[in-house]
């Protein structure tokens, strides 16, 4: 979507626009959380030590994972901006750049995998029962992290540019083609034996490959298209690790949180914790829309920014983010009333369900502050401020978060109801502070700029 496409709109028209571009990105997101489903659950068929290993394989990844969205995020401000500024050569070659320093880390992450992935497995607590499977797996997956981090690079450079409909066209064919994989490498097919985890892990890998490739072939058809083998600027280089830099300490703070304040409600008890375990998964998707929003924010914001509308860049962004609180205010109701029947879905242990269907209803209040922290978060980062998001994300994880989990959890005993009390709070201070923030340097009444 181009300079002349964001600007001189009406209210009514930028809604349009911030559907358009939203839409893809949320089918695109269901996608790969099904997906991951899918892949959960054919691994568990194997056993309970499988899924243990593949889990902590996995842990370790999402911290790999963590460094390459953070590319993906100065990726995508850059871009945004300079083409709402109408410099298409500038997106190219922030294209280029990113994709330089995506390959980068994806050859280092994949040489620290090759020698140091038993350690890693260790680290995460991965004992020897499990061992071995997890070695294998996060062996197979993570070595090629080149490809990894060129997918959500290139996802990142299409959806910068106004295209979320490619990348999700691409999610829908990978992940179709995984599940198929998945099932053939797991189990076998036609009396060939499969191969168990390493199966699940090659099937992951081959579509990771497909997804780069794919993604790659549509940016070369686009108005960003770019050479592999074009100059290299010093310059650009620069400004895409200085926008991603807070970004990657952001998601690294978070995981690191989530850590701690896990290793708290386990204190609690084993019971709370998977009761705690059974309420994310389920409120995964309620992130669906926030997602799928806070990259049209993202984008729309930038642009607007790039060509010095900052009232568009403004519009764009609480335009977005009062969709956003409409539909996730309707996922909380959704959660309040269907919690019981949700929860059935993963236990009929009555005491486990209770406290599921008490974290639901505590969160369902919460999703009109998920909605503001995730949208706004996502136009901060289009305006080039990936600052505030890490101070958000270090007070509310670090400050909020865990003392309240430790103070309400477990000092005053409220057990699962203080965690998830906890989490709200966190939740609301968090978007205060990025509505805050965001007025304060989007508002051109303001006088800022």
């Amino acid at each position: 979507m181009g300079d002349a496409e964001v600007q001189n709109k009406s209210i009514k028209q930028k809604l349009s626009v911030i559907i358009a571009l939203a839409v893809p990105a949320m089918v695109e997101n269901i996608l790969q959380t099904i997906v991951g489903f899918v892949d959960t659950l054919f691994v568990s068929k194997l056993g309970l030590n499988e899924v243990t290993a593949v889990g902590v394989a996995n842990a370790v990844l999402a911290v790999y994972i963590a460094i390459f969205m953070a590319v993906g995020v100065g990726t995508s401000s850059l871009i945004a901006r300079s083409i709402g500024a109408g410099d298409i050569s500038k997106a190219k070659s922030i294209a280029r750049q990113s994709t330089l320093i995506s390959a980068i880390l994806g050859l280092l992450f994949g040489l620290i995998t090759l020698f140091f992935s038993e350690p890693l497995l260790r680290l995460m607590g991965a004992e020897a029962n499990v061992l071995a499977d997890g070695v294998t797996y996060f062996r197979i997956v993570a070595i090629p992290s080149i490809f990894i981090s060129l997918m959500f690079t290139f996802g990142s450079i299409l959806r910068a540019s106004g295209d979320t409909k490619t990348p999700m066209k691409v999610s829908w064919w990978i992940n179709f083609i995984h599940i198929g994989l998945d099932y053939v490498l797991i189990f076998g097919l036609l009396g060939i034996p499969g191969f168990g985890v390493a199966g699940a892990a090659w099937a992951t890998v081959i579509v990771r490959i497909i997804g780069s490739l794919m993604l790659f072939y549509y940016i070369k058809r686009s108005k960003i298209s770019f050479s592999l083998l074009g100059s290299y600027s010093k310059e650009d280089s620069f400004s895409i690790l200085k926008l991603s830099t807070p970004s990657a300490i952001e998601r690294l703070i978070m995981r690191l949180g989530q850590v701690l304040y896990f290793g708290l409600i386990i204190k609690i008890g084993a019971d709370t914790y998977a009761a705690h375990a059974i309420a994310g998964n389920i409120e995964t998707f309620s992130y669906m829309p926030g997602y799928g929003l806070a990259i049209a924010a993202t984008t729309l914001v930038g642009q607007s920014v790039g060509g010095k509308r900052l009232k568009d860049a403004y519009q764009y962004g609480m335009i977005t983010t009062g969709v956003a609180i409409i539909f996730m205010s309707f996922i909380g109701v959704l959660l309040f009333f269907l919690s019981p029947w949700f929860a059935t879905w993963f236990t009929t242990d009555k005491d486990a369900v209770d406290m599921v269907v008490t974290a639901l209803r505590i969160d369902a209040f919460a999703q009109p502050a998920l909605a503001v922290g995730l949208v706004l978060a996502g136009a901060l980062q289009g305006a080039g401020d990936t600052k505030s998001p890490l101070y958000s994300t270090a007070i509310g994880m670090w400050v909020i978060r865990v003392i309240g989990v430790y103070t309400l959890g477990i000092h005053l005993g409220m057990g699962i109801a203080g965690v998830w009390i906890s989490i709200a709070i966190d939740l609301y201070v968090r978007a205060i502070f990025l509505f805050y923030r965001f007025r304060k340097t989007s508002n051109p009444n303001q006088g800022s700029s």
